[in-house]
């Protein structure tokens, strides 16, 4: 049984982890194809991407969008479960339904009622707009990893802070961050990373200066190459980076 259980973890982790260890090792193809025969290592993609001014203004894009959404996502979603968890309301049930509810509605279908409601207001595609739609998915992840957070023994030090005398903003600032920090790096840093590799409502939302996973979907349309391994590679390094943060700082501390 032992190793029936074993067989399957290997099995398991292969089938997830190797589509991304062909990526990260053709990324050193030294031919102009990343399909076997492997040729190499070489390090020259990664200078060619490096040294491409579009790719890198892309990525400081992705950085930007992922960065502001996330903080605004954060804040916006703080805010209501804040309060959602501490007052209790005749719609409140419904209240929280509805704040969740993006979450369970294809990006595509988002996109493109943002598309048109933008469209509709004279509002073109950029930058700005695809920050909102990526709070607009984002929202619902933070508030529903804060609320979740928000146990009795918080409730009952938000009451008692209220109760001698601190007014709203110092309870949140003072006594509800805090004790919510962990959860709130969690939900920013997910929140960042789901925008940072998010396509569909950045396609939609972007014109000129675009995001770089708009930017990798350009490079496909010429084809297959060992550059696109590297942007990749990096994206994935990025993201990896990320969780590696938080599963050594803000979730090792919340399990102990």
């Amino acid at each position: 049984m032992r190793l029936l259980s074993w067989a399957y973890l290997v099995a398991a982790f292969t089938f997830i982890l190797l589509p991304v260890v062909v990526l990260v090792v053709f990324s050193f193809q030294d031919s102009r194809l990343p399909v076997p025969p492997f040729e190499g290592p070489t390090l020259k993609w990664y200078a060619e991407i490096l040294a491409d001014r579009a790719l890198m203004e892309a990525l400081v894009n992705s950085l930007i969008v992922a960065f502001v959404s996330a903080l605004v996502a954060l804040v916006l979603g703080f805010l209501a479960a804040s309060g959602l968890a501490r007052v209790y309301l005749p719609g409140t049930a419904a209240m929280r339904a509805l704040l969740i509810a993006p979450m369970t509605v294809s990006y595509l279908i988002i996109a493109l009622g943002l598309l048109q409601m933008f469209n509709t207001l004279g509002v073109r595609p950029s930058l700005w707009v695809t920050g909102i739609g990526h709070v607009v998915i984002n929202l619902p992840l933070c508030f529903a990893i804060l609320y979740a957070a928000i146990g009795e023994h918080q409730k009952n030090a938000l009451k008692a802070a209220r109760d001698l005398g601190a007014s709203e903003v110092q309870v949140l600032w003072f006594i509800a961050a805090p004790m919510l920090a962990p959860a709130l790096g969690a939900a920013f840093f997910l929140a960042f990373t789901f925008s940072w590799d998010e396509f569909i409502i950045a396609f939609l939302l972007t014109r000129f200066d675009v995001t770089l996973p708009v930017e990798i979907w350009s490079m496909l349309r010429s084809g297959l190459s060992p550059a696109t391994n590297a942007v990749g590679s990096l994206v994935f390094l990025v993201s990896v980076g990320i969780v590696l943060v938080l599963e050594f700082t803000l979730f090792r501390k919340k399990s102990k």
